[in-house]
């Protein structure tokens, strides 16, 4: 377990807001982070760096400090992803990010959840050619995911999409929720960072998966262990109803 969080606090000045889960056997919709997550790697923006020789630490520090904001952030690590002295291809970085391997047990896991008919849906700030490939993979009913804008011959333009904010989960999560016209008790978020927290906090169940922080740790209901997917299926086996209830 990693003592403390490795990042400058964005909540600093925020207590957790959580109510008690309710085990009604009520989940209709579960969110997943990505990275750390559905993936095994902590950081598929960080992934990319490594593969240019490059990195993104001073921009997540700014951004964290509230210096710059999250479109800044992406249009100061997109800059970075050069080739040759020109900018990076999307082929390249889809190459690059489809050689991320997905976290043990996460088929088993949405195959129950499939079963027991849960809606599901990626919330990352990571970037949607990697999100809508797991989505497509596992089967995940909805995508929130950032993009990156390129030109007419597939080059990166230096500027990023942003559809998630790292620190603002929360709203991607209260979006679909009220498109689905469903109550807070009726969803469940899964996250492994600080970053999640704003997720957990608009769900009536969190769940920290592998967390990789004390501040996750406090913010969850449930803390499943360890890098495997499966293990989240008896953490959320009280929350569900049984598939032959379904009609």
């Amino acid at each position: 377990m990693k003592p403390s969080c490795p990042y400058p606090c964005y909540r600093k000045d925020k207590e957790p807001m959580r109510s008690q889960p309710q085990k009604g056997k009520t989940v209709r919709l579960v969110f997943f982070d990505m990275d750390g997550v559905l993936i095994d790697v902590l950081s598929s923006w960080r992934y990319i760096h490594q593969r240019f020789g490059t990195s993104n630490r001073q921009s997540v520090t700014a951004y964290l400090n509230g210096e710059i904001d999250y479109t800044e952030f992406m249009r100061r690590d997109v800059a970075l992803w050069k080739h040759n002295g020109e900018a990076a291809t999307k082929d390249t970085i889809t190459q690059i990010l489809y050689t991320l391997p997905m976290i043990k047990g996460a088929r088993p896991c949405f195959e129950y959840l499939h079963k027991h008919h849960v809606k599901t849906a990626i919330v990352t700030a990571g970037l949607d050619i990697l999100a809508e490939k797991v989505a497509h993979d596992l089967g995940i009913d909805y995508v929130f995911a950032n993009s990156v804008s390129t030109d007419t011959h597939g080059r990166l333009t230096g500027e990023g999409i942003l559809r998630v904010e790292l620190t603002h989960k929360d709203e991607n999560v209260r979006t679909l929720r009220t498109q689905l016209a469903l109550p807070v008790e009726a969803c469940a978020a899964v996250g492994n960072s600080c970053f999640d927290i704003p997720m957990f906090e608009t769900c009536g169940l969190g769940v920290a998966f592998n967390p990789e922080d004390d501040c996750v740790r406090a913010s969850a209901d449930v803390i499943v262990e360890g890098k495997d997917l499966s293990k989240l299926i008896p953490a959320l086996s009280p929350f569900l109803i049984d598939s032959e209830e379904q009609t």
